[in-house]
C-alpha cells in the first residue's frame, strides 16, 4: 500500500536537494543562461506569513521551468539585513542587531527568550530551488566591504556632460591644472566660481578639496532633510507616509543638516531613456517618469529691489511672463531670512516654524489648504521693471527646481487660489479667455495677449520668443529641468554600512581598498548621544590611524596621524543597489565584488519579481548605480533588470469582535450614573450589530444581556430596565487573532480569554445557540492585525506543494487577492488524485504500464503541455493549476496509467509541485532529479481529430451515432452508414428516398 504521505515526501526531497546541491548554478556552463531574482527579504523576527512567498513561488516556477527548457539558471536568495527595524528592536530589548538578525535568519532563541523559527528554515520548507551557495547578507562585513568600495568610486567620480558619463575625478583635476574650470561642462553645484589653472595650482589642498566636493558624484552638503526625532535619523521621502514615519508613525520635521548626498540628478535623462529599453509594467515606468519629472522651459533671474541677490526661477511657461503678479519662495529658501523686512519677521518666522513640521509629500498632496506670508520684499520684472511682491508659501518646495516660482495666477490654479485668498491682482494674458472663476492652464490653441512683444502669438512661438528676449537681456535662458533631486545618503543610526571616511581639516578622506571593510564598532547603546550625535558617536574605538591603517581608540586622535571617522551610516538602499551582481560571483568574493568572467556570463537579471512599492526607491537607485558602474567600466550592462513583474498582495481575512461602550446616563431624578466605570468589558456577538451600531432588533436579548449592568447599578431590576432607553451604547471594533475563529466565524471564547488580558474576565453576549461570532473583513495581512497565516502550519497540515499550488490558484499574479485557508482542500484533493493516477489496484501500489496510451490520453496530455507552457511564458500561473485539475480528472476517467502519459505529466507538474513530482519521477525508475528533465514537447497532431462521431438521423430525428474517419468522401460516408446493422434495423426493409450527408457534421436518412 502506498499512500500520499506528503510530509515525509517533502522532507525527503528537501534533504536530497540540499545534500546534492541540485540547484547550484555554474558560471562555466555551455547552456544558455537565465537569471531569476526575487527582491530579497528583510529578516524580521515576525518571520514569514503566507503573503510573503507569493512572488517567490512565481519566480521559482519560472526558474524550474527554464531548467526544464535547458537553461543554466541562477536563482539565488539572501537577506537585506541592515536597517531600522533591527535597530529599533535592539533599542527596545538591549540586544545587538547582529545577534537578532542572525537568529531571525537561522532560527533559534534570542537573548530575550523569544523562539524564532528562522527565515531560512521557513523558505526551505516551501521547497524553493534557491542556489544557497551564493547567499548574500548585506550586514556581513565581507559584503559591505564592496558597498564601501562602490561609495569610494562614486566619491572619486564626476559627471562629464560632454561625454555624458561619469569619469575618474583624476581627469577633472588634470583639466583644472591645465585650463582651470572655465570650459568644464559638468554636473555640479551651482555656486562655483570660475578659476584659472594658475589659481587652481595656487590653492591649498583643503581649498582644492572643497572645490572638488562640488563636482563629485557623492558629496557633503547642507541639505533640507526629513528628520525624525523619535527614530533619531533622517528618512527618505519613500519612508514617510501621511507626514509621519512609515515605521512607528512618528512625527517628521524638515531640518537642515550636513549630509552625504548622491548626485543621481546627473543621470535623470538617462534614467528616463533607459525605461524604453526594459520590459517593466507600464504603470511602474510611469511612476518613475513622474518622479524624475522632466520639464522643458526657461531659467529666469529676477532682480531683488534693495538687495544685491537675485531670485532664479525655472518655468515651463516663459510665454506667460507678463502675467506674473507675485513671487513665492519655499519657506526654507535661503533668501527668506535675508530679504524679510523687520515688519514681517515675526509672521514669517512663525510660518517657517509651522511648515517645518509638515513633510514634503504632505505639502504636495494638500491642494486645499492655501497659506502664505508676505516677506515685505519686492522683485523686479525683467521686462516691465514693475515691482513684484515676494511671498512665502508651503506649496513651493525648496528641493524642487530653485525653490521659487514666478506666480502667474491666470495660468496656474494654485497661484490663482493664492492670489484670490490674499487679494493679489490676477492679470489676464490670454486672448478671449474668461478667468473670472478659475485659471486657464491649456497651452495648445491659446493666444497670448497683454504681453507687449508676445501679443498675438501662440504657445510654441511665444515660448521661443520669450526665451530669446530674456537671453538678450541676460535675464534668462532656455533650460531642461528635472524634478528628481539628489538622494540623501546619510542616516543617523547604528545598524547600517559604516562610511569608509575619515576627516582631515574637516575634509573627507577615503580609506584605501586594501584596508576595507571598515567594520561597525561596538557601542554601549544604539541611541544618539546626549549631544545629538549619531549612535557611532558612542563608540570608544572609532578613529583612523593613517600610519597603522587601522581603526584605533578615539583617545589617540591627534589630527596629525589619527583622525575622527564618519559617524553617520549608509541608508538601507546602499546594499540593495548592487546585490544582484554579488550573486553572480561564486568563487572570488574576497578579491572582487564580482569577477569579470562572472559579470560577462550573467550580465544582468533576466526576470525580477517584487513589490511596486519600491518604484521610486530601490528600483530607481539600483538603476542609477548600475549606470554609474558601467560608466566607470566595472560592469558591462546599462540596466540591472531586463524584465520586472510586480506581484500583488495576498490579503488577510481579519476577525473583529465588538466591544460595548456604555456611556454616562441619568438613571433617575436623584443623579447621574457613569456606566463607563462598569468594571467588566462587555463584548457582543456580531449578529447583534448592524452598521457598526447596536441593532434595535435584538432588544429582548439585549435586556437579558444587560442584566449584570442593572445589578451593578444596585437598583431594582425592573426599575433599571425602565430606563433602558436612556442608555446610549456605542461599539468599538477590535481585531482578534484569526486562529481563534473557525470557518463558521465562531470564536473559541475560552481561548480568547487566555489570549489577552482584556478578555480574561469579560462578559460575552452570545447568540441564542450559545455561540459567539465575529465580523470578517479583508485587509492587508499584517501581524498587527492578527490576521497572518503561518506558512509552516499550512505545510504541516496540507504540504508545501498544496501551499504553492494554492497561492498560484488564488488569481493573477499581479492582482491582490484574499487568503482563505478553506480553499486549500481543493488543491490538496488534486494532489491526492494525481498520486492515485500512479498508484492503481486494490492495494494502491505503484502501478504504471508500458502499454501504448489511448488517443484520448494523448489528447489530454498534449493539450495540457500546450496550455501549461503558454501559461508559464505569460506568467498566468493560476490557470495552469486549473489545467492540471482538468487533466487529472480526464486521465482518471480514462483509467490511464500509461508511462508515456504519466512521465511527461510529472515534469509538467514539477515547477508547481516539485516534491510530489520528484517522488513520482523516482518511482518511475529515474535516479537523478526531475529538475533538469527536458520539458515535454507539444505535438499538435494529437489534438487534430481523425474521426467524427456522426449523429445518424431518420427524418430529422437522431437515432444513434457512428464514428467514421474524417477523410471519407460523401459517397463513402453514405455507403458506410447504409451498411450499418443499426441503419438496416431502423429502415426495416424500406428503401430511403434520399440520404443527406454533410461531411464532418450529420447524416440524415429521409423516407
Amino acid at each position: 500500500m502506498s499512500k500520499y504521505h506528503f510530509n515525509d515526501i517533502e522532507a525527503k526531497w528537501q534533504q536530497y536537494w540540499e545534500k546534492n546541491q541540485t540547484f547550484k548554478a555554474s558560471n562555466t556552463s555551455e547552456k544558455p543562461k537565465y537569471y531569476v531574482l526575487d527582491m530579497f527579504p528583510y529578516p524580521s523576527g515576525a518571520g514569514l506569513h503566507v503573503g510573503h512567498p507569493l512572488g517567490y513561488i512565481a519566480s521559482d516556477i519560472y526558474a524550474r521551468y527554464k531548467r526544464h527548457k535547458g537553461f543554466n539558471v541562477l536563482h539565488p536568495q539572501g537577506y537585506d539585513s541592515f536597517g531600522l527595524p533591527a535597530e529599533q528592536y535592539a533599542i527596545q530589548t538591549g540586544q545587538h542587531p547582529a545577534d537578532t538578525t542572525k537568529v531571525n535568519i537561522e532560527g533559534g532563541v534570542d537573548k530575550a527568550g523569544n523562539k524564532i523559527e528562522g527565515y531560512r528554515k521557513q523558505l526551505d520548507k516551501i521547497g524553493f530551488s534557491f542556489d544557497w551557495s551564493r547567499e548574500v547578507r548585506t550586514s556581513n562585513p565581507e559584503y559591505y566591504k564592496w558597498t564601501q568600495w562602490i561609495f569610494i568610486q562614486l566619491f572619486n567620480s564626476w559627471y562629464n556632460k560632454d561625454s555624458d558619463k561619469a569619469e575618474d575625478v583624476a581627469t577633472l583635476i588634470s583639466i583644472f591644472k591645465k585650463d582651470g574650470n572655465a570650459k568644464i561642462n559638468a554636473i555640479s553645484d551651482e555656486n562655483i566660481n570660475v578659476f584659472s589653472a594658475e589659481m587652481w595650482n595656487s590653492f591649498s589642498e583643503t581649498e582644492q578639496q572643497q572645490i572638488l566636493l562640488k563636482y563629485r558624484l557623492t558629496y557633503l552638503a547642507e541639505t533640507e532633510v526629513n528628520w525624525c526625532p523619535a527614530l533619531g535619523t533622517v528618512l527618505a521621502n519613500d519612508e514617510i507616509v501621511n507626514g509621519v514615519s512609515e515605521r512607528g508613525g512618528h512625527t517628521v520635521v524638515r531640518k537642515k543638516m550636513t549630509q552625504w548626498s548622491m548626485r543621481i540628478s546627473a543621470y535623470a535623462e538617462r534614467l528616463l531613456q533607459g525605461l524604453e529599453t526594459i520590459d517593466w509594467p507600464e504603470s511602474l515606468k510611469e511612476t518613475q517618469r513622474n518622479w524624475i519629472g522632466k520639464s522643458v522651459g526657461a531659467m529666469i533671474s529676477f532682480d531683488l529691489k534693495e538687495h544685491s541677490e537675485k531670485i532664479p526661477v525655472f518655468t515651463t511657461r516663459p510665454d506667460t511672463i507678463f502675467g506674473v503678479s507675485f513671487m513665492t519662495l519655499a519657506p526654507e529658501h535661503e533668501l527668506v531670512s535675508k530679504i524679510t523686512t523687520d515688519d514681517q519677521k515675526a509672521a514669517v518666522n512663525e510660518y517657517v516654524e509651522a511648515t517645518s513640521k509638515r513633510s514634503e509629500r504632505e505639502r504636495m498632496a494638500d491642494v486645499k489648504t492655501i497659506s502664505g506670508v508676505f516677506t515685505g520684499a519686492y522683485a523686479e520684472h525683467p521686462f516691465t521693471k514693475e515691482p513684484i511682491p515676494v511671498w512665502i508659501g508651503d506649496y513651493v518646495l525648496a528641493g524642487y527646481g530653485t525653490g521659487a516660482v514666478m506666480a502667474v495666477p491666470c495660468g496656474d490654479q494654485r497661484d490663482y487660489d493664492f492670489a484670490t485668498k490674499f487679494g493679489i491682482p490676477i492679470p489676464n494674458v490670454f486672448e478671449g479667455v474668461d478667468i473670472s472663476e478659475a485659471a486657464h492652464a491649456d497651452k495648445e490653441g491659446t493666444v497670448i495677449a497683454n504681453s507687449d512683444f508676445l501679443n498675438g502669438l501662440k504657445y510654441k512661438k511665444a515660448v521661443k520668443l520669450a526665451i530669446y528676449e530674456l537671453e538678450k537681456l541676460g535675464a534668462g535662458e532656455g533650460k531642461t529641468n528635472y524634478r528628481l533631486r539628489d538622494a540623501v545618503f546619510s542616516r543617523q543610526r547604528y545598524w547600517g554600512e559604516p562610511f569608509p571616511v575619515y576627516y582631515v581639516d574637516g575634509m573627507p578622506q577615503m580609506i584605501a581598498k586594501e584596508h576595507l571593510p571598515i567594520r561597525l564598532p561596538e557601542v554601549e547603546k544604539y541611541l544618539p548621544t546626549e549631544e545629538g550625535e549619531p549612535p557611532l558617536g558612542r563608540a570608544d574605538v572609532w578613529a583612523w590611524d593613517t600610519k597603522k591603517c587601522a581603526v584605533v581608540s578615539n583617545q589617540l586622535i591627534d589630527n596629525e596621524t589619527v583622525f575622527s571617522l564618519e559617524l553617520n551610516t549608509m541608508p538601507g538602499w546602499a546594499g540593495s543597489s548592487w546585490y544582484f551582481f554579488r550573486y553572480m560571483e561564486d568563487a572570488m568574493r574576497d578579491g572582487e565584488f564580482a569577477s569579470e568572467d562572472a559579470l560577462n556570463y550573467w550580465e544582468n537579471v533576466d526576470l525580477y519579481i517584487g513589490g511596486s512599492e519600491h518604484a521610486t526607491g530601490h528600483l530607481l537607485y539600483s538603476r542609477f548605480w548600475v549606470k554609474f558602474m558601467k560608466d566607470r567600466g566595472f560592469v558591462k550592462v546599462d540596466e540591472p533588470f531586463k524584465k520586472l513583474i510586480n506581484q500583488g498582495m495576498i490579503l488577510g481575512t481579519s476577525a473583529f469582535v465588538y466591544k460595548i461602550l456604555p456611556e454616562m446616563i441619568s438613571i433617575n431624578p436623584t443623579g447621574i450614573v457613569d456606566l463607563s466605570k462598569y468594571p467588566k468589558e462587555i463584548f457582543v456577538s456580531s449578529n447583534y450589530i448592524k452598521n457598526e451600531e447596536f441593532s434595535k432588533d435584538f432588544e429582548t436579548q439585549f435586556r437579558t444581556a444587560c442584566k449584570p449592568i442593572f445589578e451593578w447599578l444596585n437598583k431594582d431590576k425592573s426599575s433599571a430596565e425602565e430606563h433602558l432607553s436612556l442608555i446610549n451604547f456605542t461599539t468599538q471594533k477590535i481585531h482578534i487573532d484569526v486562529s481563534l475563529v473557525n470557518t463558521s466565524d465562531e470564536v473559541d471564547v475560552d481561548a480568547l480569554r487566555i489570549w489577552r488580558e482584556e478578555f480574561k474576565d469579560a462578559e460575552f453576549i452570545t447568540e441564542e445557540d450559545g455561540t459567539f461570532k465575529v465580523i470578517r473583513e479583508v485587509e492587508k495581512m499584517s501581524k498587527s492585525k492578527y490576521n497572518v497565516v503561518n506558512p509552516d502550519q499550512i505545510c504541516d497540515e496540507y504540504g508545501a506543494d498544496s501551499l504553492r499550488l494554492y497561492e498560484m490558484f488564488l488569481g493573477p499574479l499581479e492582482q491582490a487577492k484574499p487568503w482563505n485557508t478553506a480553499g486549500l482542500s481543493g488543491v490538496h484533493s488534486f494532489l491526492k488524485k494525481l498520486w492515485k493516477l500512479y498508484h492503481g489496484g486494490a492495494d494502491e501500489s505503484f502501478s504504471v504500464s508500458d502499454e501504448a496510451p489511448s488517443k484520448d490520453a494523448l489528447k489530454t496530455l498534449h493539450k495540457t503541455i500546450k496550455k501549461v507552457e503558454e501559461d508559464i511564458e505569460n506568467f498566468s500561473f493560476n490557470t495552469s493549476v486549473s489545467t492540471f485539475m482538468i487533466a487529472a480528472n480526464e486521465l482518471t476517467a480514462q483509467k490511464c496509467n500509461a508511462k508515456e502519459i504519466l512521465e511527461p505529466l510529472a515534469i509538467l507538474v514539477s515547477p508547481y509541485a516539485p516534491h510530489i513530482a520528484e517522488e513520482l519521477w523516482s518511482k518511475l525508475g529515474h535516479t537523478t532529479s526531475i529538475s533538469t528533465a527536458p520539458f515535454p514537447k507539444f505535438e499538435a497532431s494529437h489534438l487534430v481529430e481523425s474521426s467524427k462521431n456522426y449523429p445518424i438521423s431518420f427524418n430529422g430525428k437522431m437515432k444513434f451515432t457512428m464514428e467514421l474517419p474524417l477523410d471519407l468522401s460523401k459517397d463513402e460516408i453514405e455507403a458506410a452508414v447504409m451498411a450499418s446493422e443499426d441503419t438496416q434495423k431502423y429502415l426495416n426493409g424500406r428503401e430511403p428516398k434520399k440520404v443527406i450527408v454533410v461531411p464532418g457534421k450529420i447524416v440524415n436518412i429521409v423516407g
